[in-house]
């Protein structure tokens, strides 16, 4: 039977048939950055002809992207690049490029398939997959899951949204091995087949109303994480967040409840300072939550969402107690820079939506100087000024959104000072920053007005933070 009579009935092709089926087909990657990259080289790879096309000039492109052209990839960039879509017969759009925008106009009116770099490299592997999605709380848990996952004898890859692209290590990754990938909405939009073993849900606040319109077509793009999934997969979801624990209405896996706030007849939770599961009818005590060094309570339920899948993968409970009490966090989540003359500096630059930062602020029981601001998103900023009532003392704003922010934070009582820069941002902070104070990055907006991303925007700090004496 061949590849194209399979997809006809139903079933779907991963892994050397998948690739087989792409030798010959003309493929087009739109938007070179680090997955479209990985996306052209491993079509590349298959025997596709690939065209590389991106909004951006050859010299304004990445080193990577334009090495394309010596792996055989066609790179047609720039303003203006229609004729990249001529003859494709797929396109796989980089997360960053909207569905509905313009530079995908020619390939919706030729009516040619559109998926994902992650999508393709789901398809291109035959491991098993958790997917892990929600507005906040993806990257750690991610990291986290792979670090308990790396316990058991199966090959164990932490890829997708939280830096190293499916596509990238599909050629090469075991199919007997466990793949634990971060899906932000924008990756699941574009999704055909892809159907995790398990799919983790975290929570779902306001994010990305710029792309997706509405709270509801935001939630309508997260859930795509359910919508290949069978009865015979599973769904990890927050019982004590209403707009996560509705989507249990919305698939057909066996569903894993965590909750920090009560005990559960069927799921993963906090009870009497422990974290506890009751997953086969009697309730079994995982690890002290004293024992859990990150900050914040939202990273208790982090480690219960990561917990739930490593137990689902047969993962022993003391061997979950032990790697909980190792894991350190990640880069740009709350992390710990250094103290100065007292005060304690932290880098929370993944904190790009309010809620975000709302968390990182009840992570705190010190005095904080904040410093926040950068593309708003659409957001409403009005919560912010709530909780930084009596826990920030000054708050240092920047960027395109930051005098929104500001108006925002000033109906709260919050001072507030207007930096036109990161540097002089972090330099009023140190100023104004006294023993037992926390000095906070906690952007609660996108950073692309002022760094090419979030992780560029968490470095500058950390070093501006170093140079200070």
């Amino acid at each position: 039977m061949s590849v194209e009579s399979l997809e006809e009935v139903g079933v779907v092709t991963r892994g050397r048939a998948y690739l087989n089926s792409l030798a010959g087909r003309r493929a087009t990657v739109v938007g070179l950055a680090r997955s479209g990259v990985a996306a052209a080289r491993l079509l590349r790879a298959a025997g596709a002809l690939v065209t590389g096309t991106d909004a951006k000039s050859l010299d304004a492109l990445g080193s990577e992207a334009r090495a394309l052209a010596a792996a055989g990839v066609r790179l047609c960039v720039g303003p203006g690049a229609a004729d990249a879509f001529v003859g494709a017969d797929l396109v796989v759009v980089s997360p960053g490029v909207p569905l509905a925008g313009a530079a995908l106009a020619p390939a919706r009116a030729a009516g040619v398939p559109i998926i994902g770099e992650l999508e393709l490299g789901w398809r291109a592997l035959e491991a098993d997959t958790i997917a892990i999605t929600g507005t906040n709380g993806k990257t750690t848990t991610t990291a986290l899951t792979g670090t308990l996952l790396a316990e058991q004898p199966r090959p164990v890859l932490v890829a997708g949204n939280i830096g190293t692209p499916l596509a990238a290590h599909a050629l090469t990754f075991p199919a007997d091995g466990l793949v634990v990938c971060e899906v932000s909405s924008f990756q699941l939009e574009t999704i055909d087949a892809f159907r995790p073993r398990v799919a983790v849900v975290l929570n779902l606040t306001p994010d990305h109303l710029d792309r997706h319109g509405t709270f509801g077509g935001y939630v309508d793009a997260k859930a795509r994480i359910f919508a290949n999934q069978t009865d015979a997969d599973c769904a990890v979801l927050n019982a004590d967040d209403e707009p996560t624990a509705a989507l249990a209405a919305r698939t057909r896996a066996h569903v894993v409840w965590f909750s920090r706030r009560r005990a559960l007849e069927h799921g993963v939770f906090v009870h009497d300072g422990w974290i506890a599961a009751r997953l086969n009818g009697h309730a079994e005590e995982i690890c002290p939550v004293s024992e859990i060094f990150l900050r914040g309570a939202h990273n208790v339920e982090n480690v219960l969402a990561a917990t739930a899948c490593a137990l689902w993968t047969g993962i022993a409970s003391s061997t979950v107690r032990r790697a909980v009490a190792r894991f350190r966090g990640v880069a740009h989540r709350l992390e710990f820079v250094r103290d100065l003359r007292g005060a304690q500096y932290y880098n929370d630059s993944k904190g790009t939506n309010v809620a975000s930062t709302l968390r990182a602020l009840e992570s705190f029981g010190e005095p904080i100087v904040l410093i926040a601001g950068g593309l708003g998103k659409g957001q409403d900023f009005s919560p912010l000024a709530v909780a930084a009532r009596g826990r920030v003392s000054h708050a240092i704003v920047l960027g395109a959104d930051g005098p929104r922010l500001a108006a925002a934070l000033r109906t709260g009582g919050v001072p507030v000072t207007e930096a036109a820069s990161l540097r002089e941002a972090v330099d009023a902070a140190s100023g104004l920053a006294r023993p037992g104070d926390v000095v906070l990055l906690s952007p609660a907006c996108a950073s692309f007005d002022m760094f090419d991303d979030y992780e560029h925007r968490g470095d500058v700090f950390k070093q501006l933070v170093e140079r200070l004496d």
